[in-house]
């Protein structure tokens, strides 16, 4: 089962659009936003799959759009932050901009834990708990996202064209 992973899109329609079809592409099946959507056309974009979303430190004047677009389209809003199954594993995502938020989400183990903020591509391993952060599409040296195969434990990081 792969999931599509991305973050920080703030508002990049294009470029959004691109990543999402990249995402699709390389077989994504479901779809995790990390925050910083910044509008509601975002949402939009990445819920024509089975979508799970975070709200990040840039949304906080978009979010009543953000949780109306979310009943509209199905996709699931885990408010700041919060934790999903797919494929059997325990997913927990961030956007990480509160430590609070990520130690509080790493104390339950989860097999991963997806976040962005930094806008900076990266994974690392916190005791049993694969970190991933997919990079960004806004405001970074190379725009980036991720796809996650839960079977293989594959992590394969995408640059998205300018």
């Amino acid at each position: 089962m792969i999931l599509g992973i991305l973050s920080d899109t703030h508002d990049q329609r294009e470029r959004t659009r691109r990543a999402v079809q990249l995402l699709v592409d390389a077989g994504a099946e479901a779809f995790v936003h990390c925050g910083d959507f910044t509008g509601p056309e975002m949402l939009e974009l990445c819920a024509l799959r089975p979508c799970w979303f975070v709200f990040g430190n840039n949304d906080d004047f978009s979010i009543p759009d953000l949780k109306r677009v979310a009943a509209e389209t199905g996709a699931v809003c885990l408010e700041w932050g919060g934790e999903v199954t797919f494929g059997g594993k325990r997913i927990g995502v961030t956007h990480g901009h509160t430590h609070i938020d990520v130690r509080r989400l790493l104390a339950a183990h989860p097999d991963y834990l997806l976040s962005g903020h930094s806008h900076i591509a990266g994974e690392s391993q916190v005791g049993p708990t694969r970190r991933i952060n997919p990079g960004a599409l806004h405001r970074a040296r190379q725009y980036s996202v991720a796809v996650l195969d839960v079977e293989t434990d594959e992590l394969r990081f995408f640059d998205v064209p300018r």
